[in-house]
């Protein structure tokens, strides 16, 4: 199998939440799962509200939901959704 390239926009409840706090326990949930070199971005909403968006690459054998499900369970969390997959060349 090959590598693929995966982007998820983690949506926070409010724009009072600790979006730092987030990004430690998905990135952490991210290595345990098989994800490789994650990195955050943090990106405007609106109203001052922002989402983060992890980006990592996975063996693309692996089910890409599973990311989803675990980090909408993170605390403060009200969506966690896949934006871009797409296999790695190189």
């Amino acid at each position: 199998m090959g590598t693929a390239l995966l982007q998820i926009k983690i949506m926070p409840e409010s724009p009072d939440v600790n979006l730092d706090e987030i990004q430690s326990k998905a990135e952490e949930i991210i290595k345990q799962n098989q994800g490789q070199n994650p990195s955050f971005e943090t990106q405007p909403v609106a109203f001052g509200l922002n989402s983060l968006t992890a980006s990592f690459s996975i063996d693309e054998s692996i089910q890409t939901g599973l990311f989803e499900d675990k980090l909408k369970e993170i605390e403060n969390v009200q969506s966690a959704e896949i934006t871009d997959f797409r296999r790695a060349f190189g």
